[in-house]
């Protein structure tokens, strides 16, 4: 185990020794006595973990020492032990960042190891955070969680880079399933906001009546069930990043909302008067195409122009077939980690399945199907009867039975809410039905 290093700066022999002995008491430490500035200057090559400077030194005082220090180790800790209790004095030295400021009496070594192990303990949870921010820039390191060689998926990548790079506002298109989330969080954790909150809403999952006390918060008492303070998302993203999912669902009285929250930079939560300031990097995605429902007067054009910021348009898995087999690959080996199993393989029947299907349901569907193709699978080897699609499954609960037309209803709009990651908005488009009819049947158990 590495020593933590500690210089003493004093130039009283007699004290000093005794600090010297007293800290040296603890094995994990390693103890330097120093007589001058300049020698503790002249020694700082050694890379101690912290210093303890006496305020009367003879070549310098303990405010010129501290500065020196300062201008070459930013991060060193440093303690300064003085004669003088002039509050104003250790006032000012606090002020410049020296970590603590200790009067020179009976009580001086304890104190000392109190605060030794107290910076210590900071000094530890730093690393700690410094290695959690590095685990997440890795997790959503996009050649770890967004995997192909194709073009298409190159640009991606080159679009990520510069939006993380910047603070423009990021939306992203899509097809469902494409992975507009994954891209999100990528481009949040590669930011400078990386160690900030990421925030994300689904906007099409919240009934609408409920959108906007989700997103601004409201105060106690400000509708009937309001029991205390909420805070909504954009609070909650404050310093991050907020991520609002299909916000083509978002209606038009929210989105002037919105709009006024963007241009403002601060916001009112409900039942409030007062004003809570915000500073937070807004990315939106959508699998539709928000220029034709601005034309359409479904989203508000200002409000279009607002959130466009850099564009990133995911493609869908058949227009890069040549990352299917990488990707399907990735997915088998993250099933093997994670059932603690040896690595599964393809045969050559298998590959050919799988390239050559349209997958409708994109990388969400690909997943899926060799995960139960590994399943099903004998001796790790996938064949390509192991390998079922969401096509095939959906096939046979129509064919050759008899049902009534509310049955009927009730299994199209179950097999559509699955396919669409139960977006009730979305199926509701795609059925050409009211929402409120997909609200009710879930309501009384026949969803």
């Amino acid at each position: 185990m590495l020593l933590f290093k500690i210089f003493i700066v004093e130039d009283d022999p007699w004290y000093g020794e005794i600090l010297q002995y007293h800290l040296g008491l603890n094995p994990d430490y390693e103890v330097t006595l120093l007589k001058t500035g300049k020698e503790c200057l002249a020694q700082l090559s050694k890379k101690p973990d912290l210093v303890t400077i006496d305020f009367s030194l003879p070549d310098l005082n303990g405010e010129e020492l501290f500065r020196k220090i300062r201008a070459t180790q930013p991060h060193l800790p440093v303690i300064v032990i003085s004669a003088q209790d002039k509050i104003t004095t250790a006032v000012s030295l606090l002020k410049l960042g020296v970590d603590d400021y200790l009067v020179k009496d009976d009580h001086t070594k304890e104190l000392l190891w109190k605060s030794i192990i107290r910076i210590r303990e900071n000094l530890s949870l730093k690393e700690e955070i410094s290695e959690l921010k590095a685990e997440l820039k890795t997790k959503y390191d996009y050649s770890n969680t967004i995997v192909g060689n194709s073009a298409a998926i190159r640009q991606v990548f080159r679009l990520i880079d510069k939006a993380a790079a910047s603070t423009i506002n990021v939306s992203i298109t899509g097809e469902t399933g494409t992975g507009k989330e994954v891209v999100a969080k990528a481009v949040h954790y590669h930011s400078p906001r990386a160690s900030q909150p990421f925030v994300a809403v689904n906007m099409a999952a919240i009934p609408k009546e409920l959108v906007e006390s989700e997103l601004f918060g409201y105060e106690k008492g400000a509708f009937t069930g309001a029991q205390q303070r909420k805070t909504g998302k954009f609070e909650e993203a404050n310093g991050g990043t907020l991520f609002l999912d299909e916000i083509g669902e978002l209606e038009l009285g929210i989105q002037s909302k919105l709009l006024r929250v963007l241009q403002e930079k601060e916001l009112t939560r409900l039942g409030g008067n007062g004003k809570v300031k915000l500073d937070f990097r807004l990315v939106v995605a959508t699998h539709k195409n928000l220029a034709d429902e601005v034309r359409k007067g479904h989203f508000r054009e200002d409000l279009y122009y607002r959130i466009v910021g850099m564009p990133i348009v995911l493609p869908p898995l058949r227009e890069r077939r040549e990352d299917i087999l990488l990707l399907a690959q990735h997915f088998l080996k993250l099933y093997s980690k994670e059932n603690k199993d040896t690595e599964y393989k393809l045969s050559a029947d298998a590959r050919q399945k799988l390239v050559q299907y349209p997958f409708p349901g994109n990388i969400r569907e690909l997943k899926a199907a060799v995960e139960l193709a590994a399943v099903m699978s004998e001796h790790h080897q996938i064949e390509a009867a192991d390998i079922t699609f969401m096509s095939d499954l959906t096939k046979d609960p129509l064919e050759g039975k008899e049902m009534t037309l509310r049955e009927y209803t009730r299994l199209i709009i179950k097999n559509y809410l699955e396919k669409y990651q139960d977006n009730v908005v979305l199926v509701a488009e795609k059925l050409d039905i009211g929402r409120s009819t997909i609200y009710k049947m879930m309501q009384t158990g026949e969803l």
